[in-house]
């Protein structure tokens, strides 16, 4: 099993309504601590939050307001290059997220289509025909083949048996998650037969444990899918509330993954679950709404 080596990503450094991470502020890192906990530099929050004390509304536009702190391994590429990239909150559901929109210094532009726009879990798509995982948003650059998501779905207590989550191993998480994660009409072992996973580990932020894995599906969903070792890589991010795994994912094709792995990697990394508002529809109300 291949296993990432942990280490600390830079800071976001509030702009207009971007966030820039620079070679100078990539310098700014969490100290590793025993047991992959963090802590800030003295400058910074004393315990590694996700929001540094910053109010709800601020976090509306996280990448205006406060420096948020990524914690994600990366897999041993640069971590000095330039990321530009955009936040998204969605109020139903409580969470929210960073994900890139250009790479100044390779010149490269994403092109995000918003293909899912947030909704409520009960009237979300469905990742399998027991309807447990379900997908509450998505944006897709179709021309480069990248994928990021939200879904929504409860445990399977054939690997998460204790309901204490602080027993939570990242690895049963993870097989927790996979399992449910399929179109097929197959039993959970069958699922996670099609995927393999590389890494998984463990933070604690804001006082809530987030578990991190990274994997890959040998299958795409593309049409030049002839080669037979094509695969998807996968790097995601799971947090529990209300008696459900919050999942955030982002993939592109295996053969992409050196170009766009570390960008994704800090996209997932910024993944957070929200205070809720009045606005924040819990995924156990009312099952039968579709709308």
């Amino acid at each position: 099993m291949a296993t990432a080596l942990l280490s600390s990503p830079p800071l976001l450094p509030p702009s207009s309504n971007l966030s820039i991470l620079s070679k100078k502020q990539s310098k700014i890192l969490w100290k590793q601590k025993k047991c992959g906990k963090f802590m800030a530099s003295s400058h910074l929050c004393k315990e590694p939050t996700s929001y540094c004390g910053v109010s709800r509304r601020d976090l509306t536009f996280i990448a205006l307001s406060s420096s948020l702190s990524l914690i994600f391994p990366f897999s041993g590429r640069s971590a000095e290059e330039e990321l530009k990239m955009a936040s998204s909150v969605d109020d139903i559901n409580a969470y929210s997220y960073l994900y890139p929109i250009e790479m100044p210094s390779k010149k490269f532009v994403f092109k995000w289509v918003e293909t899912r726009k947030p909704e409520r879990y009960s009237s979300a798509a469905p990742l399998s025909p027991d309807a447990r995982l379900r997908i509450v948003s998505e944006r897709v650059d179709i021309i480069d083949n990248l994928i990021i998501s939200v879904s929504i779905g409860p445990p399977n207590s054939q690997f998460l048996k204790s309901k204490e989550k602080s027993t939570w191993r990242a690895k049963d998480v993870a097989d927790s998650v996979l399992s449910d994660k399929s179109a097929l009409r197959v039993t959970s072992t069958q699922r996670l037969a099609e995927s393999s996973l590389l890494d998984a580990h463990a933070s604690e932020i804001d006082g809530e444990p987030y578990w991190y894995y990274e994997y890959v599906v040998r299958k795409s969903p593309t049409r030049v899918a002839q080669e037979p070792n094509l695969f998807r890589h996968y790097v995601a991010s799971t947090a529990e509330r209300d008696g459900y795994l919050y999942t955030f994912s982002a993939s592109t094709l295996g053969k992409q993954w050196e170009k766009m792995g570390l960008a994704l990697e800090k996209t997932v990394a910024s993944f957070r679950l929200l205070p809720p508002t009045e606005n924040y529809v819990p995924p156990y109300k009312d099952p039968w709404r579709f709308w």
